[in-house]
């Protein structure tokens, strides 16, 4: 099993980041890992929407679906795959910590199916990693744009 949990201060109101966050158009923008989004139910996003990912990680391509299971504007987005080697559960939750402050999580979690079991550990620590760089790269994006 892996289950990776990371979180980040960003200096920006929580209805600007939910709403950046939440949006899979601008996923590429600051997932370091992801190529493209494309909706294949659509906008906007709600319970049920679909949207195909293709990212790369650890040096293979991967494309997947995305379900949306849980989404409260401004709370929590919940959104799971099945699709390949690796069925995935990630999980956003935004927290407003004053005015301009906002608490950012980001939460994966999953079972890793035949060969992918062997490599859970490290899968953990790469997945850490990505979403460190991650969220990192969103609180730049966002705080940037706000003192333009």
């Amino acid at each position: 099993m892996v289950d990776v949990f990371t979180e980040i201060t960003i200096n920006c109101p929580l209805a600007v980041v939910a709403e950046y966050a939440a949006n899979p158009d601008r996923a590429p923008e600051w997932y370091v890992n992801i190529q493209s989004a494309q909706w294949q139910t659509p906008k906007p996003l709600a319970l049920g929407s679909k949207i195909a990912f293709k990212a790369s990680f650890l040096g293979r391509e991967l494309a997947y679906v995305y379900q949306i299971t849980q989404y409260v504007p401004g709370e929590i987005l919940v959104m799971r795959t099945d699709d390949g080697p690796f069925p995935m559960e990630t999980t956003y939750t935004w927290e407003a910590k004053g005015d301009n402050l906002t608490r950012m999580t980001l939460r994966n979690k999953g079972n890793p199916a035949g060969f992918s079991m062997l490599f859970s550990p490290f899968m953990s620590l790469m997945i850490k990693r990505a979403n460190r760089k991650d969220l990192e790269k969103i609180k730049s994006i966002i705080e940037k744009r706000r003192l333009e």
